[in-house]
């Protein structure tokens, strides 16, 4: 039955090489890739998909992209699906940790020059596929006064509250405020949703084993003690961290950095990682391939790839299972009436997320602030129009835009 979905798997393939920008630069990219061209599912859908998922922990657009797959062929095409878009990134970061290792590439400045040529582009590329994300799903989703108050009122929230918490604390507050108005009924479900509570066990059974063999590990002193100490890491990271990557820095490095207690790596070498996952396609979670390979290179090349594939595992594992558990039950609740009127605020809330996050992804690269000057960097604001036009006006296929300024950047070489 898996053969009639290849040609979803291959483009899966192909947007795992060319989704850049994190979470809100990937909404853009599935609107044209798997909303506009193959038809996979509605505007509508692939919103309320991804505002279920940013209420979960783990990362946001790889459960969206899961959803995705669920939808045409359940559990199993999902589960390949996450396999397919999370290898490449997951890759292309292990294979880091190697060279920061071995090569010492993280203190080569003509090769980090190298590589921040060669991205030059690709950071207010991925800004006009936010501002696209945003304009499509406006389209759909702010359609009266009170959801474009609530848009707004995201918005700014999102650019002055610098928490991860303050998005599922606005998702909440969106859908309690939309649920004032009484006009709206749902259509009544005709055949409930089955719940698989297996899922629900082995994730607790699993945090709990890891638990075990982590404190028996230390206790017992026992040889390799720290991959148990790594599965355990990042199968709590996984289970507990809200909103996205980016939030997972604080915990990578009290964990493993210069002030842990472990200090198995640089808090140099850490943040070289953090700003190389900036630059490559594919969900930032899989910064954790880098740290796994790094915190397991003391012992040899066999055990750090053994550890990037372990914190690449463990990580996207419990969001995985928690996402399969719980989906079927929010399909079932969204059908009263509480939960219906409830998506509609906060689907716009979404909206105004994703354009502030627009803002200050673009704002973080609009100025130069070497010699501690302040000048406006206009090329940014150019590249970003012209991918958005490219994008809202044009039926040129995303992978193709990206590409382009990958070109682009390598011809400046």
């Amino acid at each position: 039955m898996l053969l009639r979905h290849i040609p979803f798997l291959k483009t899966v393939f192909i947007y795992s090489f060319t989704a850049f920008g994190g979470p809100q630069g990937h909404m853009g990219m599935m609107v044209k890739t798997f909303v506009q061209r193959r038809k996979d599912l509605t505007e509508d859908e692939l919103l309320e998909y991804n505002s279920f998922c940013a209420m979960l922990p783990g990362p946001t657009s790889t459960q969206t992209v899961a959803l995705i797959a669920m939808k045409r062929g359940g559990i199993p095409l999902a589960v390949i699906t996450l396999m397919l878009w999370v290898f490449p990134a997951a890759c292309i970061m292990g294979a880091l940790s190697f060279l920061i290792h071995y090569f010492n590439i993280g203190a080569d400045k003509s090769n980090k020059l190298v590589l921040q040529n060669l991205f030059t582009y690709i950071q207010p590329m991925s800004v006009g596929f936010v501002f696209y994300a945003a304009a499509r799903m406006m389209k759909t989703s702010i359609k009266f006064i009170a959801t474009a108050a609530i848009m707004v009122g995201s918005l700014i929230a999102t650019l002055f509250i610098e928490s991860p918490w303050v998005f599922p604390c606005l998702l909440m507050v969106s859908g309690i405020i939309s649920n004032f108005s009484n006009n709206r009924i749902p259509t009544p479900q005709h055949k409930p949703k089955k719940i698989n509570w297996n899922n629900l066990w082995l994730f607790v059974l699993l945090f709990v084993i890891a638990v075990i063999l982590s404190l028996l590990a230390k206790r017992g002193s026992w040889a390799h003690a720290e991959v148990y100490h790594l599965f355990e890491n990042f199968y709590r990271f996984g289970a507990i961290v809200f909103g996205g990557g980016q939030a997972l820095l604080p915990y990578m490095l009290y964990q493993y950095g210069d002030q842990s207690i472990t200090h198995l790596m640089k808090d140099s070498d850490l943040l070289t990682g953090f700003g190389m996952v900036q630059a490559v396609p594919g969900p930032v979670f899989s910064i954790c391939s880098y740290v796994g390979g790094m915190a397991m290179s003391q012992y040899g090349g066999m055990w750090q790839v053994l550890g990037c594939i372990i914190a690449t595992v463990a990580v996207f594992l419990p969001s995985t299972l928690l996402l399969f558990f719980l989906f079927p039950i929010y399909e079932n609740l969204k059908h009263h009436v509480i939960i219906f009127r409830a998506l509609e605020g906060i689907n716009a809330a979404i909206v105004g997320i994703i354009i502030a996050s627009g803002i200050i992804l673009f704002r973080s690269m609009a100025f130069d602030n070497s010699d501690f000057s302040l000048a406006f960097q206009w090329h940014n604001l150019v590249i970003v129009v012209i991918t958005f036009c490219l994008l809202y006006f044009s039926k040129v296929p995303a992978p193709f835009i990206v590409i382009g300024w990958l070109l682009l950047g390598l011809i400046q070489l």
